[in-house]
């Protein structure tokens, strides 16, 4: 899951047709008339939902964010593994970007520095520079300038290490994986475990990579269809903060799709290259959630669109985001929930430690009773634990 210079990054520097889209879109539900009228508790109840596609999830959903990063330097396959023994029913696996040779690999961001040890490669020295990245001024090494066969020279570390350093002990373990691998990953372990592995990949800076000639749309359209992971039911959700890379996948694959949603007065990056002057607040008002129904099956806002927090950084009262959201059959698959004190709301923190864990269950439960369908965590086992409290409490 990517950022678009939202609350995260703010935390982590301080610690077919349309026609079709709009009935998989209701569909995705179940009996929308039923389902969409229950309370919460009783939609979380309906936990062994059945059905094909994202109907076959329980709800809320687990998904593992880049893995099990809580734990794990993310985005690599001991992230991605834990996530599964964990028990996550999807893992995210992988943010997008491509090579300079055409490969797509996982990674939170193009640029590398601060996930990999490419710092550590003198041979790399001179590919350190400067780029605009989203009207973003941005240092460092990029996964553009890079061939898969170099990349693959580099080990990954530990993104927040202030806040995790129990995951810098994993720091050169793993290499950075291809979305191909990940794949074949995917069929490997639904084998294994006699279940089917889902996944839930996004697309990076669309609009930044299409116009360096590196467009990510076409790319995943055509290894979704090499390994026939490209139809309505098929166990891959892919996601992106731009609607236009959606709109665009929405033409190549039958995926479930997921327009990613930042703070309320930011803007896609591709409605700023566009001209286009509306905000995330004008997508989640009932109008821009129609039309997001119109080429997606479900939503991912943060946390903040959902429950939004005082000056102090407390929850407040819900937002009706939920229940508009249901009303035109889109599914709300919010982020991130962690359990360190920096990324959890005020009135769920514990003590003043960065890397010490808050009331991370309270502050599911309270997320959970909104009506959301699932969310992202970077700990995938607290999430499980919490969704049985809330289920059976």
């Amino acid at each position: 899951m990517g950022t678009q210079g939202t609350q995260e990054s703010n935390q982590q520097a301080t610690a077919g047709g349309t026609g079709r889209r709009a009935l998989l879109g209701a569909a995705v539900l179940g009996a929308t008339g039923t389902v969409l009228g229950l309370s919460g508790t009783a939609r979380a109840a309906d936990s062994s939902r059945s059905g094909k596609g994202l109907g076959s999830l329980p709800v809320p959903t687990v998904i593992g964010h880049r893995g099990a990063s809580g734990y794990r330097p993310e985005h690599t396959f001991g992230s991605y593994q834990l996530a599964l023994d964990l028990g996550a029913d999807i893992v995210e696996a992988g943010d997008l970007v491509p090579t300079r040779d055409g490969h797509l690999v996982c990674r939170h961001e193009p640029e590398i520095g601060g996930t990999t040890d490419v710092a550590d490669h003198p041979e790399f020295a001179g590919r350190r520079t400067t780029k605009v990245l989203d009207g973003v001024s941005t240092t460092g090494w990029f996964t553009e300038d890079f061939t898969l066969a170099e990349l693959k020279t580099l080990r990954a570390v530990e993104r927040i290490p202030a806040n995790r350093p129990h995951n810098t002990l994993y720091d050169g373990r793993w290499e950075i994986p291809t979305f191909e691998e990940v794949l074949r990953w995917q069929d490997e372990q639904t084998r294994k475990r006699g279940k089917q592995v889902w996944i839930y990949p996004e697309t990076k800076h669309p609009t930044y990579f299409r116009k360096l000639g590196l467009g990510l749309e076409e790319r995943v359209a055509k290894l979704l269809h090499k390994y026939g992971k490209d139809k309505k039911n098929s166990p891959v959700i892919v996601q992106s903060f731009e609607p236009s890379s959606i709109q665009r996948l929405n033409k190549l694959v039958d995926n479930p799709l997921v327009v990613l949603l930042s703070g309320a007065t930011s803007r896609p990056w591709d409605f700023v290259e566009a001209g286009d002057p509306r905000t995330v607040a004008d997508l989640v008002t009932r109008a821009g959630l129609r039309e997001i129904a119109g080429y997606a099956q479900g939503i991912g806002p943060t946390l903040d669109l959902v429950i939004p927090k005082d000056a102090a950084g407390n929850l407040t009262t819900p937002t009706t985001l939920v229940k508009d959201a249901h009303a035109v059959g889109l599914v709300l698959h919010p982020y991130t929930m962690r359990n360190e004190n920096p990324f959890l709301p005020t009135n769920f923190r514990k003590g003043t430690d960065a890397d010490a864990y808050g009331d991370s269950f309270g502050a599911f439960r309270t997320y959970f009773a909104t009506g959301i369908d699932g969310v992202f965590t970077d700990n995938p086992d607290t999430g499980l634990l919490a969704r049985a409290d809330f289920v059976n409490g």
